[in-house]
């Protein structure tokens, strides 16, 4: 089921109305990181200068220096930072479009079956916060039990698979049940929902690949929905 669920999603993201919405999400990523780039360079600036004026009444010749190599290492640090958050942006700004996708995914395969329910705005909203919370958790705690031998890489897939499936699992569900009860079936299929996860955060584990992952997320849980809800 899991393997046909994928090869599904994974078809549904060459669909031309799919790849649409993917370039609409990195490019308002990337607009949103470049926003984020300029404003915490103009933080780091105005704080550091007064700063070093302070340290340096005179400003000897080689303050200059200090002040180049400060500005040098902050700004390596500032790119490796918003290329550690373009997963995280992506996946909050594609929370936005999920419901776009999964009605257009329900259309093309599953067109006899009644359409899910959209969620409204702010409910979107704060979904797409929880998936960019969820992300960036998922990491943390796979980043800190990097530091435990053994259970390194194990710890990233467990961590992500329940976290995204849980996740991805009740936004399918909820197209098509209230809330109580989307939860309630998720956690009557919760081994089948784990290992849905481990397929997303399989899929996490791809460089550049992975800024797919919400729509790869959504339109695969909407498959492992439709056959365990039909089962």
């Amino acid at each position: 089921m899991l393997i046909e669920a994928a090869r599904r999603a994974g078809a549904d993201l060459i669909d031309p109305k799919l790849r649409g919405i993917l370039w609409k999400v990195l490019g308002l990523s990337l607009i949103c990181l470049i926003a984020l780039w300029f404003a915490v360079r103009a933080l780091f600036m105005w704080l550091a200068f007064p700063f070093l004026a302070h340290l340096f009444p005179t400003m000897p010749d080689w303050a200059g220096w200090i002040s180049f190599v400060l500005l040098f290492l902050a700004g390596v640090g500032l790119a490796l930072t918003l290329a550690m958050l373009m997963s995280p942006v992506s996946a909050f700004v594609a929370g936005i479009f999920l419901d776009d996708a999964a009605e257009h995914i329900e259309k093309i395969d599953y067109p006899d079956d009644p359409p899910g329910r959209a969620m409204p705005v702010f409910q979107a909203l704060a979904a797409s916060l929880k998936f960019l919370g969820i992300v960036i958790l998922g990491n943390l705690v796979a980043l800190a039990l990097l530091l435990v031998p053994g259970v390194n890489l194990i710890a990233f897939f467990v961590v992500n698979g329940y976290l995204l499936g849980r996740e991805f699992f009740e936004f399918a569900a909820m197209r098509f049940m209230d809330v109580a009860a989307a939860r309630a079936f998720r956690r009557q299929h919760a081994w089948r929902v784990f290992f849905a996860g481990l397929v997303i955060a399989c899929f996490v584990a791809i460089p550049i690949v992975n800024l797919a992952t919400p729509l790869f997320a959504a339109a695969f849980m909407i498959h492992v929905f439709k056959r365990l809800n039909s089962a």
